[in-house]
């Protein structure tokens, strides 16, 4: 007997599994393996490395709630990409796509989860990062005998929210592109590390891309969005960028995640 089903559809009386359901297991594998568990607990360790260092090494003056809002946050911008990639690329490292795939045939819908899960996670550790640093701020203020000093503004934490969003997507989309964990995480640290230090040297002796800078260098786009200081042209800037560095590259990648042997 056969079945007179669509591929990529569930069989007549089976409805499919619910969106959130998928997010919520898509969450959940963020954290039970060996890798994401340590990886998120190297955000907590090293965000009290850098609030303590803060507090040990900042004159009074520099010992402010944005020193140790920057401070807290630097991990955050290294590790979460890092989490991202591994939650796209686990389905073929640790060739549990097979299952996966097979569980939810439509793989446009896990691929929606593990971006919906992965925002989800910068978003909520941001506050947390916060949290940490205030916790820092009081701490470090407190033992200096000076009064602390707030001057982080309701639009900064949201300006913060939204960069860390970006540096996560890029790492989501590198693994959607790649597929492979090691790729996918060189290739972050090239983008993070190694080509905005290419685009200062050719911004400084070519005027040309002086110019074009602002609409393909999505680091620099999002360097503004931190400061907090963003005009309608910063804006468009960044809109430009983020749909070259994401978009395009996530189309690609979608397309040979759809057409992909999973074994």
């Amino acid at each position: 007997m056969t079945l007179d089903v669509a591929p990529g559809a569930a069989p007549a009386g089976y409805p499919p599994i619910p969106l959130r359901r998928i997010v919520t297991t898509e969450v959940r594998k963020l954290f039970d393996t060996r890798s994401g568990f340590w990886l998120v607990a190297g955000v907590g360790l090293l965000a009290l490395l850098a609030t303590a260092a803060v507090a040990a090494l900042s004159s009074d003056a520099g010992m402010t709630y944005r020193a140790f809002t920057t401070a807290v946050d630097y991990p955050l911008t290294v590790v979460l990409p890092v989490v991202a990639i591994l939650s796209v690329t686990s389905e073929w490292s640790q060739r549990s796509g097979l299952t996966t795939f097979t569980l939810v045939p439509r793989r446009g819908r896990v691929v929606a989860a593990k971006a919906v899960a992965c925002v989800g996670v910068a978003v909520a550790a941001v506050p947390l990062a916060l949290g940490a640093a205030a916790l820092g701020n009081l701490a470090g203020t407190s033992s200096a005998g000076i009064a602390p000093v707030w001057d982080v503004t309701a639009t900064s934490m949201l300006t913060i929210v939204g960069s860390n969003v970006l540096g996560v997507l890029v790492g989501f989309v590198l693994g959607v592109l790649l597929r492979s964990s090691v790729g996918a995480v060189v290739a972050y640290f090239v983008y993070a590390l190694v080509l905005p230090a290419l685009a200062v040297v050719l911004a400084g002796s070519q005027a040309w891309f002086r110019t074009v800078q602002p609409w393909v260098d999505l680091r620099y786009a999002q360097g503004t969005l931190v400061d907090g200081t963003m005009t309608a042209a910063q804006w468009e800037h960044l809109a430009a960028s983020a749909a070259l560095w994401l978009l395009a590259p996530l189309v690609v990648g979608l397309v040979a995640v759809v057409r992909a042997e999973v074994k």
